[in-house]
């Protein structure tokens, strides 16, 4: 996998979005062939679930499949929801262990996300809860079909479009939980599966959660 190129000491930069420090893009962090084996295996084993979560005091569907792996003693809590799950399968982590030689980060969760066609999709969110930490490294791989993510400043304004692809990575990190907001919208255009997987450091049950001041 080609490694992840640190643009500048204050943190990452996304190519030709140099306006969201702490993002970072790398196009094809995994070769096409491995990306597709690695699609198809999680695709066809992974235990999809469809969940129901609660936002601005409503219960509804989450509009893509998910699904929770973590280290033993490790739960994450959004939306209403309190995940726990198994550790990672092998193939999971494997890629687990490439992150953690590219960006010095010992990742111990990750969320999947299916997106089965062009209804499926993301709302806005910041990955800002109490368990990450106060600068979390979030790292994002996609898998399949390309979507686009949006990114904006703070809860309204306007946004900024990224072609996620397959295989590619993306890094969050330093204070853009803090700074912004991300999607992935539905299309109306003609669009493959994808599945996401965003790899994060989760506080364990227990532990004392990392200072936000």
């Amino acid at each position: 996998m080609a490694p992840v190129t640190m643009c500048s000491p204050s943190g990452w930069a996304l190519k030709g979005m140099t306006e969201f420090p702490g993002f970072s893009y790398t196009p094809s962090f995994i070769p096409a062939g491995q990306a597709d084996v690695l699609f198809t295996a999680l695709w066809a084993n992974t235990p999809w679930e469809q969940l129901d979560i609660v936002l601005f005091g409503r219960t509804v569907r989450q509009p893509r499949l998910t699904a929770w792996y973590a280290e033993r003693g490790v739960r994450y809590r959004y939306s209403g929801l309190e995940m726990s799950g198994d550790e990672f399968p092998a193939d999971i982590a494997d890629l687990a262990a490439q992150l953690d030689q590219h960006l010095g980060v010992r990742f111990n969760a990750v969320l999947l996300n299916a997106y089965r066609d062009g209804d499926d999709a993301m709302g806005w969110h910041a990955d800002d809860e109490p368990e990450l930490g106060a600068q979390p490294v979030i790292a994002s791989v996609s898998l399949g079909a390309t979507r686009v993510m949006r990114v904006r400043h703070g809860k309204s304004g306007p946004s900024t479009g990224l072609s996620l692809e397959n295989g590619s990575l993306l890094v969050m990190s330093g204070d853009s939980q803090a700074n912004f907001r991300h999607s992935i919208p539905r299309t109306r255009q003609p669009v493959g599966r994808r599945i996401n997987l965003t790899f994060r450091r989760v506080a364990p049950a227990g532990a004392p959660r990392p200072s936000r001041a």
